[in-house]
């Protein structure tokens, strides 16, 4: 098979894997069950790397929904993508890359990800909400997503605390505010920066559920893994 079609087909399992948690109503196990946030530092990664899974399967099927209706529009698609807000933080743009970084320098750096999202996504979920046109499909995962999102980061900050508390208190967040509002904009501007970033929406929580997985690896299992 060749690599255009593993990707169509690696989309269409991750939208049906996606639908059916969502549809079921699965969501992962909570950081801290009934107040108790007594675990090792192995049953926490667990517990925050099946959350931080599950934002980016939401991520990327609300990007899948929400391209569905460009998908032959290549004019519209080249136009809509720009840089990421979040590209100014510095983060590995790969796993050899991520390997060469002190783990405690990468947990502030996805923390900093991570928290650098929950103003936008409430935002988000005011602005897709007012959009008529929206499906019920994106609406429901964006307000889930932002729920989410913020439980990861509490998961985050408690795994920095437990592997290095020293370390805690050196995020960087000041990577943007909000989104501009696309209140009182025109149908295609909107319909470009809402592309945009729901399109950087997966993509970062995408780079989260791969640096945890990493340092998962690295501080847990020592590297057998």
């Amino acid at each position: 098979m060749n690599s255009q079609g593993s990707d169509r087909k690696g989309t269409l399992l991750l939208l049906v894997m996606s639908n059916l948690l969502f549809c079921q109503n699965v969501h992962p196990l909570p950081i801290c069950h009934n107040g108790n946030c007594q675990m090792t530092l192995q049953e926490l990664f667990d517990r925050v790397i099946m959350l931080s899974h599950y934002v980016y399967m939401m991520s990327a099927d609300m990007f899948i929904e929400f391209e569905k209706r460009y998908a032959q529009d290549h004019e519209f698609i080249a136009k809509a993508i720009n840089d990421c807000p979040t590209s100014s933080l510095a983060t590995p743009e790969d796993k050899e890359e991520a390997q060469q970084v002190p783990p405690e320098v990468l947990l502030n750096l996805i923390l900093s990800l991570v928290h650098s999202w929950n103003g936008p996504l409430f935002q988000l979920v005011t602005e897709v909400d007012g959009i008529h046109e929206a499906s019920d499909a994106i609406i429901s995962r964006a307000k889930e997503i932002g729920e989410q999102n913020k439980r990861l980061l509490e998961g985050i900050e408690k795994i920095l605390s437990q592997a290095y508390p020293e370390a805690k208190g050196n995020e960087i967040y000041s990577v943007w505010s909000q989104f501009p509002s696309l209140q009182g904009i025109d149908e295609e501007s909107r319909d470009l920066a809402l592309y945009n970033k729901i399109r950087c929406l997966r993509r970062d929580s995408h780079k989260v559920d791969n640096y945890l997985k990493l340092l998962r690896c690295r501080i847990v299992h020592n590297n057998n893994c």
